[in-house]
């Protein structure tokens, strides 16, 4: 495989997990980073930082709207519940196993 086919793979399977993720509204960011150590928000950070790297021009807010599929605001008011004190309890204990993300603001 050359590298132009494995970076078209590559963005193509990151389309398919955002459009699965846009369409699993009712999976929280919290049980994400919880379970897998990144969430939305974490993508979003990592677009910000690629688009950083490569001087491409791309806010925070339109790296979490393109992450969202709609504001982070709308997002936050329609579909996020408050996290339960056992997930913040579990959050702390696996924060260790979160992603890290280098080179996002």
């Amino acid at each position: 495989m050359n590298d132009n086919d494995r970076i078209q793979l590559e963005a193509a399977a990151f389309r398919g997990l955002i459009a699965h993720l846009q369409e699993r509204k009712d999976v929280q960011n919290i049980d994400l980073m919880n379970l897998a150590g990144f969430c939305r928000n974490c993508l979003s950070k990592w677009l910000l930082a690629a688009a950083d790297e490569r001087g491409v021009e791309l806010t925070k807010d339109e790296a979490l709207e393109q992450v969202y599929g709609m504001s982070y605001a709308d997002w936050k008011a329609n579909h996020q519940a408050p996290a339960s004190q056992e997930q913040m309890d579990k959050f702390e204990t696996t924060k260790p196993l979160h992603a890290k993300i280098s080179g996002h603001r």
